[in-house]
């Protein structure tokens, strides 16, 4: 089936269709484009903010807190925790600014291509998957488009169509990168096992580092039947995610299957954990299903959406294993990049993980 037509069938799609090319459980079924003749949204379930300052003055008041809040729906919000929201207000611009002055010819000489687990560079509108004709343009880069290790062979035009984007955003990767061990030796405190068991991965650890531009939307598109972003799980350990100026980000609540719209405070960060870290936690931390929907507010309908996340990732020869603590395993141990690309295939193809070995 030709990519087009999988995008027109994908927006009738249930996630169930492509059930097998999970590595976790996933049995709640959804379509992968809103349906508002049959959905319904929660606004009763409150998703919890955690203060990130309580790491450091009552860790064990900040482990329960955020190991509560993540069983219970894996998303929470993370607040105080040191990044200065000026430096997430200039993202915006930043990305704004990056996407308007290139060209869709010279954004094309880095489309997008799998590096290791992560296919990285840009993504054109409507091609984010084969399945789905999500409205937004992206581009990933992972941590081998930052110049962070002091690496003399690192060329900014290998992975940047233009000079002084990435001084810029290495910053928000130097910030986010301080957050990373707290909050995994927090989760890994939380399921029993020894905070630091992680350490030694996620120090320079790969990540998926995405910049989504989502346009202005049209009555066309609008109708056409495709969202912003299709309904999804992530593929990584946890993402953090600075929240939006515009909203539209949306939780389903396996609970009662009814969404949740998200819209903190400008400022705060979105944690949620992926497949990855449902994997190791034996299913106590879910991947839990989210999209990108449009604005509630029509006065918002004119304006570009901007988003940043940070996809933290453990490198492709890397095991992961149902910690040893945790009683009778649901999975067996897998390299990371098998993992991985198994799930991405459903994105990019069955030719996306052939040469991908064991």
């Amino acid at each position: 089936m030709k990519n087009t037509d999988q995008k027109a069938k994908g927006i009738e799609s249930l996630n169930q269709e492509f059930r097998h090319y999970e590595q976790v459980n996933k049995d709640q079924v959804y379509h992968l484009s809103e349906n508002p003749q049959e959905e319904e949204f929660d606004t009763d379930f409150e998703i919890k903010t955690i203060d990130f300052a309580l790491f450091h003055r009552d860790r064990p008041r900040f482990i329960e807190e955020l190991g509560l809040a993540l069983a219970e729906i894996g998303f929470a919000i993370i607040s105080n925790h040191g990044v200065d929201p000026d430096l997430y207000h200039q993202a915006e611009e930043k990305i704004i600014e990056f996407f308007n002055t290139t060209i869709v010819e010279e954004r094309m000489h880095y489309k997008a291509q799998r590096q290791g687990s992560v296919n990285q560079g840009y993504f054109p509108i409507k091609t984010t998957t084969i399945i789905h004709p999500d409205l937004v343009e992206g581009w990933v880069f992972c941590r081998r488009a930052f110049n962070l290790d002091c690496d003399s062979s690192y060329q900014e035009s290998d992975f940047w169509p233009l000079p002084g984007f990435e001084p810029f955003f290495r910053q928000i990767v130097l910030a986010h990168e301080k957050l990373i061990l707290p909050l995994m030796q927090s989760m890994l405190a939380y399921l029993g096992a020894a905070p630091t068991a992680y350490d030694q991965k996620l120090t320079k650890t790969n990540f998926g580092f995405r910049l989504n531009y989502y346009p202005q939307l049209t009555k066309n598109q609008l109708d056409s039947g495709g969202g912003r972003m299709l309904g999804h799980e992530d593929i990584d350990l946890f993402t953090i995610l600075p929240s939006q100026s515009v909203e539209g980000l949306q939780v389903l609540n396996r609970k009662n299957m009814k969404w949740i719209r998200l819209n903190p405070k400008f400022g705060d960060i979105i944690l949620n954990t992926g497949d990855y870290m449902q994997r190791i936690s034996n299913d106590i931390f879910p991947s839990t299903t989210h999209r990108v929907s449009p604005p509630i507010d029509s006065n918002l309908m004119g304006k570009p959406r901007i988003s940043f996340p940070m996809a933290i990732y453990i490198w492709e020869d890397e095991i992961l294993e149902v910690l040893p603590n945790l009683k009778n395993p649901k999975y067996e141990s897998i390299r990371a990049e098998k993992f991985h690309t198994s799930i991405t295939s459903k994105y990019y193809g069955d030719d996306y993980s052939a040469d991908v070995k064991d």
